[in-house]
């Protein structure tokens, strides 16, 4: 065999052995697929790659509201807008991870909203849960019932608001809990105030049961006058609402009450900014409310639902207020996700002898995913 044959005998051998590598199969990138998690509820899952589950969701709401219509309401002043047309939109993420100490949760509220062409951009909810603990921007641990309307046109005396805390929570069983929350203060702060040296406190025990719920609540704020020449105080609140379902109405149907009392801190019972928590001699104002409503179930698709507060306040400087406000909606789902309803709200204000009255009505077209 000479040198040119052996040369071309190699050759052929390395073109076989390439053509039979070329034919074998290659193994694929390994992919991470979606996975459905079951853990939390329906519509969580697991983002690739992690042991943390996810659920994305959101809200499109629309709103069409007939402001003021009574007497020197609205519609009889000049400068006031007669109606509020509104489109709302939400972005929900809700996230879950089991860890040795407990579940680790974070959950994100973004939503925008344009009302009459004016457009505004707001953080709803921000906050981390983790083995008992709340740290963010959360539903103050005060607030227990806040209506049952389905637009609520008028407003009516609770608290519901969402500020920046940190919070303990204690299970004890059985349906039982407490929680300990610091909460910021500067946004319970009725009348002209200098700077927040403390935060309120706020505490309340909850049960949870087959019938229904209850709370009792409590809270602690700095007064804190501007005028460094007013002796501060400490105003405080107290409270307690229960909630009883109806199954025999229907399931989904529930009443409920609330009575909460305030001496300094008239924010806990949704009084007016205008109101002041002190008067010029530093005395601190007082007040109730009593706060209530019921919800029935009518049909699989028709929601019927009434409430309403009465508030009482006796301001500082010996002014009397009361108000009584009273709303009712009827809320129709003909899908699943998809609401529509109608809502009209009265509300009466009364400062010593002046009287002030609000009618007014609205209609609300809801998607929620």
């Amino acid at each position: 065999m000479n040198f040119k044959s052996l040369m071309l005998g190699a050759a052929a051998a390395a073109a076989a052995t390439g053509a039979q590598a070329a034919d074998l199969p290659v193994a694929p990138e390994p992919v991470d697929y979606v996975r459905v998690c079951d853990a939390y509820g329906s519509r969580f899952y697991y983002i690739p790659g992690t042991e943390t589950c996810l659920r994305v969701g959101g809200r499109v709401r629309v709103q069409y509201v007939a402001n003021n219509f009574a007497d020197d309401g609205d519609w009889g002043d000049r400068s006031e807008d007669g109606y509020d047309f509104y489109a709302r939109g939400y972005l929900y993420l809700d996230s879950r991870t089991n860890t040795e100490f407990g579940l680790l949760r974070t959950f994100t509220e973004i939503y925008g909203t344009n009302t009459n062409g004016g457009e505004s951009f707001s953080l709803g909810k921000a906050y981390v849960q983790w083995g008992g603990f709340t740290f963010g921007h959360a539903t103050s641990f005060f607030d227990y019932f806040t209506g049952q309307a389905f637009i609520g046109v008028v407003g009516r005396n609770w608290s519901d608001t969402t500020v920046n805390l940190a919070a303990y929570t204690a299970a004890f069983g059985n349906g039982f809990s407490a929680t300990l929350s610091i909460e910021d203060g500067t946004s319970r702060e009725n009348g002209d105030y200098a700077g927040s040296k403390f935060p309120d406190v706020v505490a309340n025990l909850r049960v949870d049961q087959g019938w229904g719920n209850a709370q009792v609540m409590g809270a602690i704020h700095n007064v804190r006058p501007e005028d460094a020449s007013v002796d501060g105080s400490v105003g405080w609140a107290i409270g307690g609402g229960v909630t009883i379902d109806l199954p025999m109405l229907s399931s989904g149907s529930n009443i409920a009450f609330q009575a909460t009392y305030v001496d300094g801190a008239l924010a806990y019972i949704g009084a007016d900014s205008d109101y002041s928590d002190y008067a010029a001699d530093g005395d601190t104002s007082t007040g109730f409310s009593i706060g209530g409503g019921v919800y029935h179930q009518a049909t699989s698709t028709i929601g019927l639902a009434l409430d309403g507060s009465y508030m009482d306040l006796e301001l500082g400087d010996e002014t009397d207020v009361t108000r009584y406000a009273i709303d009712g909606s009827v809320q129709w789902a003909p899908v699943s996700g998809l609401a529509l309803g109608v809502d009209v709200g009265y509300a009466s204000t009364e400062v010593d002898d002046a009287d002030q009255d609000e009618i007014l009505a609205g209609f609300r077209v809801q998607r929620t995913f």
